[in-house]
């Protein structure tokens, strides 16, 4: 594609935009220059860029029929093999839709982006194949990936194994629902804000989101790129610790990760002894005020003292700066993401590594055309992105950026004496899916404010799992193990040994038929 030459009118009008004063000699003159610079572009179009590798045969698959989804969890259904033997081997695995299949369609959620078909493999899911796991579907998720619920998603709303008119939480709750329901034995989530942990702990699963930059983010839809995690959920920790190795390490592409990061062998150390631990639960982390459930907090201090039986030492500290966490989360997340989605059209510039242009042209041409299609969630977050740029151009975005050491640093003070920090992963049980006229208030609540907790260490990068430590109600709540950056070992051991205490996790009280959906 050309970039064909501007015509004076449309430089005039660009200058009136940018408030240049320029005559009409002066127009002239810049149009000239830039005629000048256009044989780059030509010859940029014509060069070959290096791009993930795409391999292993594959079919297009087939979106389900209802009466085979009933938790309407799964987006679309294909069956890629991958290699003969390796640590997945036998292993069926569900990816979120907001990661690159090379031939299977990839719609994140959303009403816009519904017929992109990828055309390469995220690098995750060449190591996943490459593992000898068996890529059975992609695994719905909310609209573009900015909602704490389940029901933006564009096929419908997402629904919850243990009760079918509660949400799963997201973004990635299909994936937690499919493992929850035991349709897949791991699936693979993002994680911007919690959107990997919060279903994890709401379906009664496992779910890491490891340390910033621990896994490649290479052909995953981007929110915003100081805060894109993508890792693995499954039902036991030694399932996550497997998915983990396999996906773990630098590719090359991604900025996010540090040059030669490498995978460790996470299901090995599982065996290791847990030694002198010590876990300080976040007195922070509980009594949410309008967001806390006394019964929730009474079960994850019950369950995180449960550790005390696996020789460690349980104690509370206070983290001030914890309550903070979700503020600085926000500042960064509206303005940043409605920067680098948006505006930027899931690419934004000013980074190294892979820009997939087909998404790019894809995405931005439906938000041209059919901005009318965002759900509630990304519209609040355009509106409130674009007034604090235009009004106050980046200031409260530079001013949380630049608070992320501060709450980096008290995470880092306390864990200096001590192996993991504990909370509730999320502070309260699954709400309800809204009714389908809600108002636009009551549908965007029960789209927030459950990442109190968790969006802070999406903030700072510090790896964190959420396991299963009960039933409230009969809905399932869970412990969150916080651990130092890149000791993520270290955090599914410490998850390991609870698991070991409790003696396996709940699973929903049984298979859903195909007539239980509401």
């Amino acid at each position: 594609m050309p970039v064909h030459p501007p015509a004076a009118d449309q430089l005039r009008q660009i200058a009136e935009r940018c408030g240049l004063s320029l005559s009409e000699e002066d127009l002239s003159a810049y149009r000239n220059l830039i005629l000048d610079l256009l044989p780059a572009y030509t010859q940029v179009e014509r060069m070959a860029a290096p791009r993930p590798a795409t391999s292993r045969p594959r079919t297009p698959g087939h979106r389900p029929a209802p009466e085979t989804n009933p938790l309407n969890a799964w987006y679309w259904r294909c069956s890629l093999r991958g290699a003969d033997d390796g640590p997945l081997a036998g292993r069926t695995v569900a990816i979120k839709d907001s990661v690159a299949v090379a031939g299977v369609p990839m719609a994140n959620g959303s009403h816009l982006l519904e017929g992109h078909v990828p055309d390469f493999d995220a690098t995750l899911v060449t190591r996943v194949l490459d593992a000898g796991g068996h890529i059975v579907g992609k695994a719905a998720g909310e609209d573009l990936g900015f909602s704490g619920g389940s029901h933006t998603c564009h096929t419908g709303p997402i629904r919850n194994p243990w009760n079918l008119a509660r949400s799963v939480g997201g973004s990635s709750g299909g994936s937690a629902a499919l493992v929850a329901h035991r349709d897949v034995d791991l699936a693979v989530g993002g994680d911007q804000g919690g959107s990997l942990r919060e279903p994890a702990s709401w379906c009664g699963i496992v779910g890491l989101k490891g340390t910033y930059g621990l896994v490649p983010y290479t052909g995953v839809f981007p929110l915003e790129i100081t805060l894109d995690h993508i890792g693995p959920m499954g039902r036991d920790v030694a399932g996550v610790a497997a998915l983990l190795e396999a996906i773990a390490g630098t590719d090359g592409f991604d900025p996010r990760q540090p040059p030669g990061l490498v995978a460790e062998p996470y299901t090995r150390s599982l065996a290791e002894p847990l030694g002198q631990c010590r876990v300080l639960m976040v007195d922070e982390g509980f009594g949410w005020p309008a967001a806390s459930q006394d019964a929730v907090d009474e079960a994850v201090r019950d369950a995180a003292y449960l550790l005390e039986k696996a020789g460690a030492s349980v104690e509370r500290v206070s983290i001030p700066p914890h309550r903070s966490g979700y503020d600085i989360w926000t500042a960064i997340a509206y303005e940043g993401a409605a920067q680098h989605m948006l505006r930027g059209g899931t690419c934004g510039t000013n980074w190294k590594g892979y820009y997939d242009t087909a998404l790019l042209g894809r995405f931005t041409g439906a938000l041209r055309t059919r901005p009318q299609d965002l759900p509630s969630t990304v519209k609040l977050l355009w509106l409130m992105g674009e007034y604090l740029t235009e009004h106050y151009h980046g200031r409260y975005y530079a001013l949380a950026q630049n608070l992320v050491p501060v709450l980096a640093r008290a995470y880092d003070d306390a864990l200096a004496e001590a192996d993991v920090l504990a909370m509730p992963t999320v502070p309260m049980t699954a709400t309800t899916i809204p009714p389908p006229d809600a108002s636009l208030e009551e549908s965007m609540a029960a789209t927030m404010r459950m990442g109190v907790n968790t969006a802070p260490f999406s903030v700072t990068g510090h790896p964190a799992v959420t396991v299963p430590c009960g039933v409230c109600d009969g809905l399932p709540v869970g412990l969150m193990l916080v651990g130092k950056r890149w000791d993520d070992a270290r955090v599914l051991r410490v998850a390991r040994a609870f698991e070991e205490r409790v003696g396996g996790f709940p699973t929903p009280p049984a298979p859903i038929s195909d007539t239980a959906r509401p």
